[in-house]
């Protein structure tokens, strides 16, 4: 078995002992390179070499992913670091944040009307019929 270390005392990590370390594909650090949001080293064979700081940058990128931003957000996020451009980048991913928050506490609504509903038939819960008559223009 390799070691993730490099035989040199730097502490630098393969691409794949990287992957494995957040339960990644290769292919996607290749593809966050591709895309400017990673610069690994490389040792004198060409091989990728991941740091230290390449291990933040990698945990950075996951959290902000599974804040929901994209990856051209993140790229345009690395980019600035003065908070006017930071809040113009953020600003309208909370927009959307929040409206889908909504729509999903209205869907929870929804559905927590239908457990709680007293009668046989979900239709003539109250809640129902008003949300239908809503939609239907009545």
């Amino acid at each position: 078995m390799k070691s993730s270390e490099d035989g040199c005392g730097t502490g630098t990590l393969s691409i794949g002992a990287i992957a494995a370390r957040f339960g990644l594909a290769t292919h996607v650090l290749r593809h966050w390179e591709t895309v400017g949001l990673l610069h690994p080293g490389r040792d004198a064979g060409g091989r990728r070499r991941y740091g230290a700081d390449d291990l933040t940058r990698v945990a950075t990128i996951l959290i902000l992913k599974e804040a929901g931003l994209g990856l051209t957000t993140i790229r345009s996020l690395s980019a600035t670091v003065d908070r006017p451009t930071r809040h113009k980048i953020l600003r309208p991913a909370a927009e959307e944040l929040r409206s889908t928050i909504a729509a999903a506490q209205a869907s929870l609504e929804l559905i927590e009307d239908g457990l709680n509903c007293a009668y046989e038939d979900v239709t003539q819960c109250p809640n129902y019929r008003r949300l239908i008559a809503e939609r239907v223009g009545h």
